[in-house]
């Protein structure tokens, strides 16, 4: 087992329970420090204001009547297991796509726990730019939204090798 973590994507996961607990700290310390919908200012555009999040990103869904809980839990947990699967299937080598599912990971496991635990997510990041106030969000928010962002970057500048895809290697390697 300890060779398959060190041999995988698997040895990203110490990645994964850093950004949990994190996330978990400052939802704990909003919901301890803050009444809902209080806010404490920052800086001028920037808030800490508890909020409670019943739907998915944006509140997609939020007042659909309850059943979408169960819903967005069922696809975390979906999501997570294939996640998990993939890190260990992933070669060490595969650094960047590991570190992305090891920070998605972290946020879906994060938001529902939130939602396991109180039947909403706890978001505290509020900013408002004056001509546009943006969802309030948090941690786990934030490491999905990187996670992603390193998955389409890597697409980008680290596109797999096409031998490996087309099967031209083994073509050449016969000649």
């Amino acid at each position: 087992m300890t060779e398959t973590i060190q041999r995988s994507g698997l040895r990203w996961l110490w990645l994964s329970a850093v950004m949990f607990i994190i996330d978990q700290v400052t939802k704990y310390w909003t919901v301890q420090a803050l009444d809902l919908h209080e806010s404490y200012q920052i800086l001028s555009f920037f808030n800490f204001t508890y909020a409670r999040n019943y739907g998915a990103a944006f509140s997609f869904l939020g007042d659909a009547g309850g059943w979408q809980k169960y819903l967005f839990t069922v696809i975390a947990f979906a999501v997570s297991a294939y996640l998990i699967y993939s890190l260990k299937q992933n070669s060490q080598a595969q650094r960047w796509t590991n570190i992305a599912f090891a920070l998605i990971l972290a946020g879906a496991l994060g938001n529902v726990t939130d939602r396991l635990m109180f039947g909403y997510v706890v978001d505290f990041l509020d900013f408002d730019l004056g001509f546009y106030r943006w969802p309030t969000f948090n941690v786990a928010d934030i490491v999905i939204f990187i996670g992603a962002a390193i998955i389409i970057l890597e697409s980008f500048f680290s596109p797999e090798d096409n031998s490996k895809t087309t099967g031209k290697g083994d073509q050449n390697e016969q000649h």
